[in-house]
């Protein structure tokens, strides 16, 4: 199951307290003072992630805490400051802070984004000494760790996103077009998640069925509308075997203009699937209707290496033309 919106807590570690220490060993009773800084305690950042499952982790996990600081000690010993934490989170990933209401995005998997910051260590007794205090006993407590309430939502990063009603084809295409493995089935709402696979150099995914009132919230594809904001190219599959070829496309762009208007904009190819099914003349129908809709239309089988060739060179000089 893709996890894709997550509530998390973060609490990056405190900082260690500072020592009071005096000088005290076999030659000295009382000395001067002694007392080591407290060690820093740990941050806490996000990094971006190629795993689109790495939320997965926080389904039940809620809250995240780092390390604290290790007090200061006798003879001037710093305490030692923790490790850093970081939390991986796939790419596309928003994250927003919810006290702030600033919002962040993961796009890359190198740069890191901290997201609570550990407490400074407290300073030992042996910082506060002057000519005028020669022994103080005192040190200062190391200070808190920053806590915070995070919303993690991930929207993926596909250049290519494959939509359509239930059963249309796209997980088998998937397959064929990459080294993707998804769950295909004669059956409708086979796919529950997203699945991504590589088409050369570029990313593509295939998103769950959609169905009429979807986003109001009705069936699978309400949860991944999102997933398609972020697509430069979206591939419409249209099963050719069912009945209202031109309703089913009709279907999914009403759902598109009530969730984002801006879905409407993206390019998009027509794909007419399972053309092995169905007679010649019906092929030539409604590729002709979409034409005259000003749409680019291509023809696909799983059994026609030529159709499959055309639509991966296809995909290819256009993601290359975006980039």
């Amino acid at each position: 199951m893709l996890v894709d919106n997550v509530t998390l807590l973060v609490k990056a570690g405190n900082g260690g307290n500072g020592s009071a220490s005096l000088l005290h060993n076999g030659l000295t009773f009382k000395g001067g003072p002694d007392g080591g800084n407290g060690g820093n305690g740990g941050n806490i950042y996000i990094q971006g992630s190629n795993n689109i499952n790495d939320l997965r982790e926080f389904r039940f996990k809620k809250k995240i805490r780092a390390e604290d600081g290790i007090a200061g000690g006798r003879q001037k010993l710093f305490g030692k400051n923790a490790p850093h934490m970081i939390i991986l989170v796939p790419l596309g990933t928003s994250v927003t802070d919810t006290k702030l209401e600033r919002t962040y995005e993961v796009t890359d998997t190198r740069r890191l984004l901290l997201v609570a910051k550990g407490g400074k260590g407290g300073r030992g007794n042996n910082e506060f000494k002057s000519a005028t205090n020669q022994t103080p006993e005192y040190a200062e407590s190391g200070k808190p760790g920053e806590e915070k309430k995070l919303l993690l939502e991930l929207r993926l990063i596909a250049e290519i996103g494959l939509i359509g009603l239930p059963n249309a084809g796209k997980s088998s295409l998937l397959s064929v077009l990459t080294n993707a493995t998804p769950k295909i089935a004669d059956y409708p709402f086979t796919t529950l998640e997203p699945n991504i696979g590589m088409l050369g150099k570029h990313p593509i995914a295939d998103i769950p069925g959609l169905i009429e009132g979807a986003a109001d919230g009705r069936g699978l594809g309400a949860q991944f509308l999102k997933h398609i904001e972020k697509t430069k190219i979206l591939v419409h599959c249209i099963e050719l075997t069912e009945n209202n070829v031109e309703e089913r496309y009709e279907t999914v762009r009403r759902e598109f203009e009530h969730f984002n208007k801006i879905l409407l904009e993206k390019p998009e190819i027509i794909l007419l699937t399972k053309t092995d099914l169905v007679d010649e003349k019906i092929v030539k129908k409604y590729k002709s209707l979409f034409e005259k809709k000003g749409k680019q239309v291509l023809t696909c089988s799983l059994y026609d290496q030529e159709s499959i060739e055309i639509l991966t060179k296809t995909l290819e000089t256009i993601t290359a033309e975006k980039q």
